[in-house]
């Protein structure tokens, strides 16, 4: 492994040299998997340097990039890098007019986006702007042929525009030091607009190395990027990682193959924040409903053997002789197979990330004998702090810090961390950075923690999210929500109980899978709404949240809920793109409805406003049911 003190585009140059022929990337088009070297790699990015060189970029400027996964988005973000400029990704869903204020904070002359939804989005926003955006260019070009727009250019056009220049790529890398800047990374902004981290090769590469040393990459590794590359955690592996370690990194062909894909690959090293792996909870649950009478009856024979295995584990205490012989038989019975399925048959790192999971899901994988860990971080610091070590891994904890980092508790209860991928701060926004770093270097997380006897890290929640009830109960609103999201029915929830005499909860059903329960019972429905008005559907949410408060202290089980007629959404504002709850958001908008779930109606009527990610909008209203649970 080289060392961190070097730079991205620099690593790109010496994997070309070294290894010119091994595959560096595949995607997926047309059926086929389509593989480039790490020579082309480097061709690519390049040329598509030079080209830019051409078009005028200069050191210091920013290129905004937005699309889906392509190799495109790595050959245009190393060449941007290479030239001493910085990239900024941004979230392929976000509407023109989300996206409007980091234009206008960054400034770009240029943007690189990756089809005509995308052209047309930039389109929109560009007659606006308040400076000249003088190039576009795109790479799937399916749609524009017609387009005439001034500065509108086909990638393929950027790199044949800077072929003969290609050779200098190597001499301008050069001139980069490790310490220069060179991605603009968007935080999640959970409580207003997102802001700019600014990032250097050093930063990212000491984060890549360390990690690495907790938790071993190999060159022989593959990798599927399907998680969006304007998010930390993706850039984390799929740039930074991947050209420390090498190992290769596969596109899948579209966000609706992406299972598929990652079976077909069957990837070393995976990483997902907690959304993907309960998705992938709930649909085995799902599917297993479906199946028939004797394979369920394996599930629900095989499954409590795994999970009392995995608690035996995560205590520290070897397995006993027949749990052993009984994990054996279960994991020739069920285990392999169901791994296989979900693409996990050759998976040695599965990491989640980005939010905490919740312990209900973190069993459901070790019992399947998934080595999932927690990772625990924040873009500022290139992702991550810490990390579970094998054979350490609980459901409590987040890990221990990775090495050349250190995580100290402020007297305030904050987790407060230093290390070499400590950003270099906001970009344009010296107020904001002096308030996340502070007088001797340390990054605030703004999120509540301890070390527990073992000196593991323990992240109860975001520092002002943690709740006080009126006789002073305090508790975590995340944890209760994980634990309710672990049911294949539920979505998502917001917990509520902050200066209340009891916990309350607004619930949205997961559509398709309470549509097929619904449809397995013979209940007839129309929309989402009037799916999450039936009584039947209460009924069973219900359940699920009885179930959840059995295994919660009294003071802090979940008395009355509802169940929302629409899904939060981040098009709303409701939800970050990384989807984390704008619990303030939430809040405001639907505070009616949180007043009724604390008074004694049984129901109401709600108004609320959609907004869609072309820019309409619309007012919905339905009656809403308050309903209690025991427990």
């Amino acid at each position: 492994m080289a060392g961190y003190d070097t730079t991205l585009p620099r690593l790109l140059l010496e994997r070309a040299a070294a290894d010119p022929g091994r595959t560096a990337l595949r995607e997926k088009e047309w059926g086929v998997w389509q593989s480039f070297t790490w020579a082309e790699y480097l061709d690519r990015t390049a040329s598509f340097a030079a080209g830019l060189k051409a078009l005028g970029l200069k050191r210091g400027d920013i290129v905004i990039l937005i699309g889906d996964n392509r190799p495109e988005w790595l050959w245009a973000e190393l060449a941007i890098m290479g030239l001493g400029g910085m990239a900024l990704g941004l979230y392929q869903d976000a509407p023109a007019e989300e996206i409007s204020y980091v234009f206008e904070l960054a400034r770009p002359k240029l943007v690189v986006a990756e089809d005509q939804e995308q052209v047309d989005k930039i389109l929109s926003l560009r007659q606006s702007l308040s400076f000249e955006l003088t190039s576009i260019v795109y790479h799937d070009e399916k749609g524009l042929a017609g387009y005439d727009a001034p500065g509108l250019m086909n990638f393929t056009a950027v790199c044949d525009l800077g072929r003969s220049g290609a050779g200098r790529f190597g001499d301008w890398v050069g001139e980069v030091s490790p310490g220069d800047p060179c991605l603009i990374a968007t935080t999640s902004g959970t409580t207003g607009r997102p802001k700019l981290a600014m990032l250097s090769h050093r930063n990212l590469l000491a984060m890549a190395a360390n990690l690495g040393t907790a938790d071993p990459k190999r060159t022989t590794d593959e990798f599927v990027s399907f998680l969006p590359l304007a998010w930390m955690g993706e850039q984390m592996m799929c740039v930074a990682s991947a050209l420390l370690f090498g190992f290769t990194v596969n596109f899948p062909e579209e966000v609706d193959t992406v299972e598929e894909n990652i079976r077909e690959i069957g990837p070393h090293v995976i990483f997902s924040p907690p959304r993907v792996w309960e998705n992938m909870a709930a649909k085995v649950r799902v599917k297993i409903m479906e199946t028939t009478r004797v394979k369920r009856l394996f599930f629900n024979l095989f499954m409590p053997v795994g999970e009392r295995y995995a608690a035996a584990r995560f205590e520290g205490r070897t397995p006993g002789l027949f749990l052993s012989l009984a994990y054996l038989v279960a994991r020739f019975g069920l285990f392999r197979a169901l791994k296989d399925r979900l693409g996990f048959s050759r998976i040695r790192s599965a990491a989640t990330g980005g939010a905490a999971l919740g312990p209900d899901t973190f069993r459901f994988f070790h019992a399947l004998g998934v080595n999932l860990k927690q990772i625990y971080g924040q873009t500022e610091i290139a992702g991550i702090s810490c990390i579970h070590e094998d054979g350490r891994v609980d459901y409590t904890s987040v890990g221990r810090p990775i090495p050349e980092t250190e995580i100290v508790i402020s007297e305030e209860g904050e987790i407060l961390s230093k290390s070499s991928a400590v950003f270099l701060g906001y970009y344009k926004n010296e107020a904001a950075t002096a308030e996340t770093l502070t007088a001797d270097g340390y990054l605030r997380s703004g999120d509540a923690g301890y070390f527990d006897d073992s000196g593991r890290l323990v992240v109860i929640d975001r520092l002002k999210d943690v709740m006080q009830m009126v006789d002073g109960t305090r508790f975590s609103p995340q944890f209760l929500e994980n634990k309710l999201k672990f049911s294949p029915f539920v979505r998502e929830a917001v917990v509520l109980g902050r200066d209340r005499e009891q916990v309350a909860a607004i619930v949205c059903i997961d559509a398709d899978i309470v549509g097929r329960w619904a449809e397995g019972q013979g209940l007839t429905y129309t929309t989402y709404q009037d799916l999450a008005a039936k009584p039947e559907v209460y009924a069973l949410v219900r359940s699920e949240i009885e179930g959840v408060n059995a295994q919660l202290p009294a003071a802090t089980r979940i008395r009355r809920f509802a169940l929302l007629y629409k899904e939060l959404d981040a098009d709303d504002g409701e939800l970050t793109r990384t989807r984390k709850v704008r619990r303030g958001v939430v809040e405001e908008r639907y505070g009616p409805l949180i007043a009724g779930l604390y008074g004694p109606e049984p129901a109401m009527e709600l108004t609320a406003e959609i907004r869609y990610q072309d820019g309409r909008s619309r007012r919905m209203s339905g009656a809403i049911r308050l309903e209690s649970a025991s427990g």
